[in-house]
């Protein structure tokens, strides 16, 4: 068999250039319908980070893209008002804004004409963090924070003051939340406020320490919703907050115990408010997920999903324009892809899209006609256009510079049938070398979740950066993912290391039954609950060569005890002191001693989610145990790895891992590391 031979230094990597790759993140549509605008992440000069930037995308398809006009440094998160005016959030400074409150660079509320000069239109101390805009009026609801014991901005900007010219950033955290996915909370607590025609906010309410920045505007402008984040020990329970837009008064208010909400839209008529409703996983019951409607009068609520075996997950729905229709679109995972779904009135659901994973709707005024970004597990996101009603439809791909080019490899799929009978699928990169002659090693990789699939492109975890260096890389989807209906959380229910872990081995096992795949080099490699499988594999069995764990659990007591989900795992594991079966099942530290791979461990030091903690205790059990093991750390990121720099360090450190001890390769260490 002829081994595969990598000179770092031959040629530009391809991670290299998938760090460098424009990223598209967002789509949204002018109210008549002429305008479409999409949000890109751009690598700056320096290739340490990347900017934010807005292009202008031709919907007929018919002419190239290009810079947006009007478009200023650092504009994100765009929307249209009434009227076609684009609003953004940026941290562009100029000479009214700087130095209000001690920081230029602080995000304001922007207001870019398609002619003339932006205009900073709202400023907060310490900055705007969401928007939203009546469809209307143009009325404008934001998110910005307030300090306690402040009343509006300026008690606010005050109290800044004070405490930066003391030196003092500690915070008293009381019933809440400490902790998000990457950052503290507090001590400023986010609050929704509505711009008045003179310029001047109004304080809705608080929408709690851990508050997302979910707010949404009646059509008329009259009314203002939000989501109030879970409190006290109440952790599994927010709050729809309902507040007349003019005096901030709370009208109304809905929940829910067990239940949280999520994605507000009011109708066009404004007399419902629809959203996602989810219902977590538990000792005793499985997670869900569906879309409901509030009625404003009455105060009812109805599951619009109810025969809905896969999920409304995870974007936003998308209500007709047209008063009085009760059509909605919404994207939900269905084995591997991510369609559209279209609702009618009657609750007849429609699957628009044949293949592919879709985001960001937007719907023309009419209701005839969808925009979307498409991706694939082989196509980055690109706006695509479609017909609002046309069953499993080929979109319209729009033009949009920034083509990654052709892909080293191809993409096919794996079927297998699970040990209690369920049949499973995964998706499979070929490396363009792989034959029955030249059989390719395989790395296997979990994804995250566990409560997702492998359905969309990806940025991290990019499957074409391993297919070429020569991997075959396998994408199993096993229990706990979404998209293979209610049975899959069923089955997985509280076997974190059990039934998923036996789906991934059973979709390895099929894949490595081609003969164009080399059983006897392979390896493994997930990040966050991929990681955790990556951990749990690494105690159960020695046929990978070689084991890469990123953000993953490894001591599941401790894991539920300072993850900032801290009351949903303790949900779902139970109680350590009195319910010890799920710990002692599932926890793979239990397990250290029969750990034989060789393991490269990945981390960020700010990482609220799965805390460095967990990384730190799996490194010291292997050196103690005297397992191969290498730990790379990133001080200063979190969850994932999102700096280009250092993805490129990532991709580049795996990679060589894997040639070291899949390949048989010499192991070379990344020159600045």
């Amino acid at each position: 068999m002829t081994t595969m031979v990598h000179a770092p230094s031959d040629t530009t990597a391809f991670h290299d250039l998938l760090a460098a790759q424009p990223r598209l993140t967002g789509l949204v549509l002018s109210p008549d319908g002429t305008r479409l605008i999409v949000s890109v992440q751009t690598i700056n000069g320096e290739g340490t980070r990347y900017v934010s930037e807005l292009w202008e995308v031709d919907p007929t398809g018919q002419r190239e893209s290009g810079l947006a006009a009007g478009s200023i440094p650092g504009a994100h998160a765009p929307t249209f008002t009434a009227d076609g005016t684009l609003l953004v959030l940026s941290d562009h400074a100029n000479d009214a804004a700087s130095g209000q409150d001690g920081d230029a660079k602080t995000v304001g509320l922007w207001a870019l004409p398609e002619r003339g000069e932006a205009e900073q239109i709202a400023h907060h101390p310490g900055g705007i963090s969401a928007f939203a805009v009546a469809k209307d009026t143009g009325t404008v609801a934001y998110t910005a924070n307030l300090l306690p014991g402040a009343t509006n901005a300026e008690s606010h900007a005050r109290l800044r003051q004070e405490r930066q010219r003391a030196m003092v950033n500690a915070v008293l955290y009381e019933a809440n939340q400490t902790r998000t996915w990457d950052s503290d909370c507090g001590p400023d607590e986010p609050h929704t406020f509505v711009l008045c025609p003179d310029g001047s906010p109004v304080d809705s309410g608080s929408q709690g320490l851990a508050g997302g920045g979910d707010v949404v505007l009646s059509p008329d402008g009259a009314l203002v919703a939000y989501t109030r984040a879970a409190t006290g020990r109440a952790s599994d329970t927010n709050v729809v907050v309902v507040a007349n837009a003019a005096t901030g008064a709370e009208q109304r208010s809905f929940s829910r115990p067990g239940d949280q909400y999520y994605r507000l839209e009011f109708s066009a008529d404004g007399s419902q408010l629809v959203c996602q409703r989810q219902r977590e996983e538990t000792y005793t019951s499985e997670w869900r997920v569906t879309l409901v409607a509030f009625d404003l009068a009455s105060g009812d609520e109805t599951d619009l999903l109810p025969e809905f075996d896969n999920w409304p997950w995870p974007g936003r729905v998308v209500l007709s324009p047209i008063s009085g229709d009760g059509t909605m679109w919404f994207t939900g995972d269905e084995r591997g892809h991510c369609p559209v779904f279209r609702r009618d009135a009657d609750g007849t659901i429609t699957r628009l899209t044949a293949s592919g994973a879709y985001a960001s709707l937007c719907v023309t005024p009419d209701g005839s006609t969808l925009y979307a970004l498409r991706s694939t597990i082989d196509s980055p996101p690109r706006p695509v256009r479609l017909d609002a009603a046309a069953a499993d439809q080929q979109p319209t791909v729009l033009k949009t510079p920034g083509n990654l080019g052709s892909l080293p490899g191809t993409l096919t799929e794996v079927h297998a049938e699970a040990d209690d009978g369920f049949p499973l699928r995964a998706w499979l990169v070929l490396p363009e070398s792989a034959s029955a002659g030249r059989r390719a090693p395989l790395v296997i990789v979990p994804h995250g979740g566990p409560q997702m699939s492998w359905s969309a492109w990806t940025w991290s975890q990019n499957p074409w950066a391993f297919a070429a260096r020569g991997y075959a890389v396998l994408l199993p989807d096993p229990a706990l993912s979404t998209g293979y209906g209610q049975h899959m959380q069923e089955r997985g229910r509280g076997q974190y290391g059990g039934q998923p872990y036996r789906d991934v081995i059973a979709l390895t096992d099929a894949a490595l039954a081609r003969d164009d795949l080399d059983p006897t080099r392979t390896g493994l490699a997930g990040w966050s609950y991929g990681g955790y499988l990556a951990n749990r594999a690494a105690t159960l069995t020695d046929r990978f060569k070689a084991i890469v764990s990123h953000a993953g659990m490894w001591n599941l007591e401790a894991f539920q005890a300072d993850t900032n989900m801290h009351a949903y795992f303790r949900k779902i594991f139970g109680d350590p002191r009195t319910q010890r079966e799920q710990y002692e099942a599932n926890s793979p530290h239990l397990a250290a001693e029969k750990v034989t791979t060789p393991m490269l461990i990945v981390h960020g030091g700010k990482d609220y989610r799965v805390s460095v903690g967990q990384s730190l205790g799996l490194h010291n059990d292997l050196r103690r145990l005297g397992v191969p093991v290498r730990f790379l750390y990133f001080p200063d990121e979190g969850h994932g790895i999102w700096a280009p720099n250092h993805t490129r360090i990532m991709y580049e450190t795996v990679l060589n891992f894997l040639d070291h001890h899949v390949l048989g390769q010499e192991w070379q260490q990344p020159a600045l590391l």
